[in-house]
């Protein structure tokens, strides 16, 4: 037979040692060893607890009610600790945080290039023009820079077809910026890509001059680059427009004095432009005789380039949020 009064010391010591073991843990892992240690199935409590059966009948009662109160004891301080670590713990997580620099969020934006497209668009709506839309894949016209889908039918290599669509569709007065993606089989270099967004106009209407024309055209360079730069008209050829022009605007980073991003030049082109041929007009079914008017078409990846002073292209499609949060 055990003897009564060894349990008791034995639990009284269990109880002490516990009580202060528990008391020094300095983590929340410390103290969840002693609680297995000192409470768990296996632990030491349990194992005295087993040993009262050993004790006589009349002894039993007193035992087992000091195993309670040491248990007990023992989950009180086991509570109180726990909630003290944790405490401390939370409050030094804070302290750290004020300590370090702050770490901003990342936060999303509008795309450089969304953003000029937007200001490009709301400039010609100013001016009474219609935002349209196209399909990006069109039956091919013939085999120069496309990307086939099938047999006679490609993406687009510029924004055009959509003018066309309008105008088989329309009667005149017609005012429309078309923007959307183009394609072309050119290299992805800084100045190029592939994939690109372009922005085309038409105006279609009776007594439309080319003075108008060069009129809406220094409207917009006036209020996208700025009161203080001049645009020029220099001759140009394309196919759907007679008489036809490229688009300059004095370079931005040298006031047109020449510099490595105008080539030394003091201009910059930004567009495509002229007035539209009568052909185009008799093909659509409209009276060249009657109507005239003017397109143009400009790359918005290129003028948010001057916008905002980017020297490559690629930079737009890569995706670096450190780029893009310059843009927010």
């Amino acid at each position: 037979m055990t003897e009564p009064v060894q349990l008791v010391d034995s639990l009284e010591r269990i109880e002490g040692e516990g009580l202060a073991s528990i008391e020094a843990a300095g983590s929340l892992e410390e103290l969840e060893a002693l609680r297995v240690r000192y409470l768990g199935r296996s632990g030491d409590l349990a194992g005295m607890l087993s040993r009262i059966g050993q004790a006589p009948a009349e002894d039993r009662r007193a035992i087992g009610q000091a195993a309670n109160t040491a248990k007990r004891r023992l989950q009180e301080a086991h509570a109180s600790r726990q909630t003290a670590l944790e405490r401390a713990e939370s409050v030094g997580v804070a302290q750290a945080d004020l300590t370090m620099p702050g770490r901003r969020a990342w936060e999303g934006g509008v795309h450089p290039v969304t953003r000029v497209i937007d200001e490009i668009l709301e400039i010609f709506r100013e001016l009474g023009f219609s935002k349209v839309r196209g399909p990006e894949a069109d039956p091919a016209a013939d085999m120069w820079d496309t990307f086939y889908l099938a047999d006679g039918v490609v993406l687009r290599s510029h924004t055009s077809p959509v003018q066309a669509r309008i105008m088989e569709t329309h009667e005149p007065p017609v005012r429309v910026v078309v923007p959307g993606l183009c394609y072309r089989r050119d290299p992805f270099d800084p100045t190029h890509a592939p994939a690109f967004e372009q922005i085309e106009g038409l105006a279609v209407d009776e007594g439309i001059d080319f003075v108008e024309f060069r009129s809406t055209i220094e409207h917009f360079v006036h209020r996208f680059f700025g009161r203080e730069t001049t645009a020029r008209f220099r001759p140009a050829y394309f196919p759907f427009t007679e008489p036809s022009a490229e688009v300059d605007v004095s370079c931005h980073m040298c006031g047109g004095s020449g510099c490595s991003t105008c080539k030394g030049t003091g201009w910059i082109e930004i567009m495509g432009s002229g007035m539209v041929h009568p052909a185009v007009f008799e093909a659509v079914g409209y009276d060249p005789e009657r109507y005239t008017g003017y397109a143009f078409g400009m790359g918005s990846a290129r003028i948010a380039m001057l916008r905002y002073g980017i020297p490559d292209i690629r930079l737009f499609y890569e995706g670096d949020a450190r780029f893009l949060a310059q843009f927010r």
